[in-house]
């Protein structure tokens, strides 16, 4: 059974909540491993505070906001300036937890496209170009993201996640792109389960952390 445990979540809301610093666990160039702009290099901006807690999460680290940083908004940019892309990826921990606004304004006025990888947990904030969006069962979307996705990418934990997937596909708008991915730790039982389950449902396509394979950031 998918459970969760406790986290902290009152020092997510110890952070000024006019967005103007935000907790970065980590910010690091790398090239996007995952979904619709996998191959392609980008800039990730990784905010710590996280209060949906999946069991299987990778970056449990980012959960807790008071182990990391506050850090200004201009040095944050000014960190991916530093590297030759343009694209940028905001993603957590729950990235939505904060607003998001005067972050994406100052990306946005260096040249950068922004994409942003989030449960849906929260209502969508900031100049956003490219919505990734991946629902989790320990807290649901909020309805008013799932028409701004413009991806969906749905978690194969176990063979049930396949109808939750599909009522999730059936909230979005139909341009959405629809992706189903592995849990890293059981990729080896579930992708030839998503490998059928594909040819038989053509309008998903597979998502692989192909970072991991190629064992990069």
């Amino acid at each position: 059974m998918e459970t969760t445990k406790e986290i902290n979540t009152a020092s997510v809301y110890s952070v000024p909540r006019d967005g103007s610093i935000l907790p970065v666990m980590e910010a690091f160039y790398t090239v996007q491993g995952e979904g619709y702009y996998s191959g392609h290099a980008a800039y990730f901006i990784r905010l710590a505070g996280c209060d949906v807690g999946c069991h299987w999460c990778d970056v449990k680290e980012s959960w807790d906001a008071e182990l990391h940083p506050l850090t200004p908004l201009d040095e944050i940019v000014a960190g991916a300036l530093a590297y030759p892309g343009r694209l940028v990826v905001i993603t957590g921990g729950e990235p939505l937890i904060y607003n998001l606004t005067p972050l994406t304004a100052k990306l946005k006025a260096a040249g950068f496209q922004i994409n942003i990888e989030t449960s849906g947990a929260y209502p969508l904030s900031g100049n956003i170009d490219w919505v990734c969006l991946s629902p989790k069962k320990f807290k649901q979307p909020v309805g008013e993201i799932l028409p701004q996705a413009q991806e969906l990418k749905i978690i194969v934990f176990n063979k049930s996640d396949f109808k939750w997937a599909e009522d999730y596909a059936s909230q979005v708008s139909p341009a959405t792109r629809l992706y189903l991915q592995p849990e890293w730790s059981r990729h080896t039982e579930t992708l030839p389960l998503i490998i059928d389950y594909v040819k038989e449902h053509p309008k998903w396509q597979i998502s692989l952390q192909t970072h991991k394979y190629m064992n990069i950031p």
